[in-house]
């Protein structure tokens, strides 16, 4: 584990601040992906037929909230 730290830490040292930007931006877009994808599986995973609701239900049930 430690070798491969210090290998991570050698290349991002090698990259031009513009570049870290970048790698962020990509590297925080997947986080977010990821974590709606283990978002949808826990729903998928948990979720009972009897808890779909038409669009009608849903739209009755909005309505009166």
């Amino acid at each position: 584990m430690n070798l491969l730290r210090l290998r991570m830490h050698h290349l991002i040292e090698q990259l031009a601040d513009e570049d870290l930007q970048d790698i962020w931006d990509v590297i925080e877009a997947l986080y977010y992906d990821f974590y709606m994808l283990k978002a949808i599986e826990e729903v998928k995973r948990s979720q009972q037929p009897w808890d779909i609701l038409t669009h009608e239900e849903a739209i009755r049930l909005l309505m009166f909230f």
